[in-house]
């Protein structure tokens, strides 16, 4: 009995070091806790005898948990098989909790009860929102869940009108449920082992398909400030340059891919003219983190398979369900060096300048991503015995939080499947944790003297 209150005073003790701990975590912190704790719930789930056809290993459990949270899209296991309606569903909510982001929710039911969000939970709801202001938190927060809700509403309704006359009422729901949370998150789950390529040809499939997942990828901020504005003039640059600038990066993908692969007996060359602009146009658009493919992947031409690896490393929109660098870091990244070429005294998008630390916030996540994907190839290819290019795609795929494959991903080894998942979760929390270090300026009292460094 005497060593009861000793227990119960360690307890308490516990908890009140736990707690400490919790409250001075950096917002980044608390972000990957978070999403490792609902990982590893959903793992738990999906570990369940009612997940899944047959019993499953924890490793391709967490990967699949992993997968779905980071909104990435590769399987070890076929969902469609290897899973039962109840482990689906289980996927399909951590694709939405991860695609949107479980702090959107809890920041969301904090300020709807009325509680004032402390300082380091702000940073903590800055982090996961990408935003500069705390003021802003709120109307974009209650933007994410309005806009999601509203277009995946008209999503799901769109597709199974669609797949009426191919299933029963109930099928046609669920699949229209199902894949309208996966293309609008871009995570690239599919029921089906061959991914969407039964609907090669099948123009209004591929144009809600696409629809969804580019909505989705291009940001919550420019889907806030089209709707309130309703006029191009009136739009924030930023939405200019974001609308502008992914309407001719899928443009031109969509002529080059066809121009790629429109002469490839595996792919589409033997479709029509009609199916092949099909065709071309889903699997130019998809490598933007989407994931979905209509086209076998390994049976792509090099050309088209290098095109897809840059478009996946540029990834969408900040404040999206997309990963990547971000489009908007690329276009930083194109002016600056236009700028530079030129000989201009600053760097200027319509009419405006760009701060400097903007700039070297562009190129620091570019070299950080593109140190992230050297490293991985090489280790990958000292884990896993596979062709070079079936592993850099695969490293650019997770990275990237695409889950678009070469095929590779299937015969993983157990440490292969550990990396891929590491660049999983540091594709989708990577950037934010590179912002949150880069974007708190650091003002420096001492001037050091400048030096010449001989570049190029």
């Amino acid at each position: 009995m005497t060593q009861l209150p000793r227990l119960w005073g360690s307890l308490v003790q516990k908890k009140a070091q736990f707690r400490h701990l919790l409250i001075n975590a950096s917002p980044p912190a608390i972000l990957m806790m978070g999403y490792l704790m609902l990982i590893l719930f959903g793992a738990g789930l999906l570990k369940l005898e009612i997940a899944t056809a047959s019993s499953i290993t924890w490793l391709d459990a967490i990967f699949t948990a992993t997968s779905a949270v980071t909104v990435t899209g590769l399987v070890v296991l076929d969902t469609g098989t290897g899973f039962s309606v109840f482990g689906q569903v289980v996927i399909a909510v951590l694709i939405q909790a991860g695609g949107l982001g479980f702090m959107t929710f809890s920041i969301l039911t904090l300020l709807n009860l009325g509680k004032r969000l402390g300082v380091r939970h702000q940073l903590v709801a800055l982090e996961a929102l990408n935003q500069t202001s705390f003021n802003s938190i709120k109307d974009v927060s209650k933007a994410v869940i309005v806009f999601s809700l509203a277009i995946e509403a008209i999503g799901f309704l769109l597709l199974m009108l669609c797949w009426l006359d191919e299933y029963s009422l109930s099928q046609a729901a669920y699949h229209a449920f199902f894949y309208t949370i996966s293309a609008f998150n871009n995570a690239g789950f599919a029921l089906s082992a061959d991914g969407l390529t039964a609907y090669q040809g099948d123009i209004p499939v591929n144009l809600i398909i696409t629809a969804l997942f580019i909505i989705g990828g291009i940001g919550f901020v420019v889907l806030q400030d089209v709707w309130k504005k309703r006029s191009w003039k009136k739009l924030q640059v930023y939405t200019k340059v974001m609308i502008s600038s992914t309407v001719m990066l899928n443009l031109l993908a969509w002529l080059l891919v066809w121009l790629f692969e429109r002469k490839n007996p595996a792919t589409i060359g033997g479709f029509s003219l009609s199916d092949q602009l099909t065709a071309s146009w889903f699997q130019a658009v998809t490598p933007r983190t989407a994931g979905f493919n209509t086209l076998p992947i390994e049976s792509l031409t090099d050309s088209t398979s290098l095109l897809m690896l840059i478009l996946m490393f540029i990834g969408g929109g900040s404040l999206s369900t997309a990963s990547g660098i971000k489009l908007g870091t690329f276009v930083v990244l194109l002016i600056t060096t236009y700028a530079f070429l030129m000989r201009h005294d600053e760097v200027t998008i319509l009419r405006r300048s760009i701060p400097l630390n903007l700039i070297m916030k562009s190129f620091a996540v570019t070299v950080i991503s593109m140190m992230l994907v050297l490293l991985g190839s090489l280790m990958l290819s000292v884990i896993q015995a596979a062709p070079l290019l079936d592993i850099l795609f695969e490293v650019v795929s997770a990275l990237g939080t695409v889950g678009l494959s070469r095929g590779l991903t299937g015969d993983l080894t157990n440490a292969g499947q550990l990396l891929i998942m590491l660049l999983m979760f540091v594709g989708r929390l990577g950037p934010l944790t590179v912002a949150y270090v880069i974007a708190i300026p650091k003002q420096r009292r001492i001037k050091y003297p400048s030096i010449d460094i001989q570049i190029g």
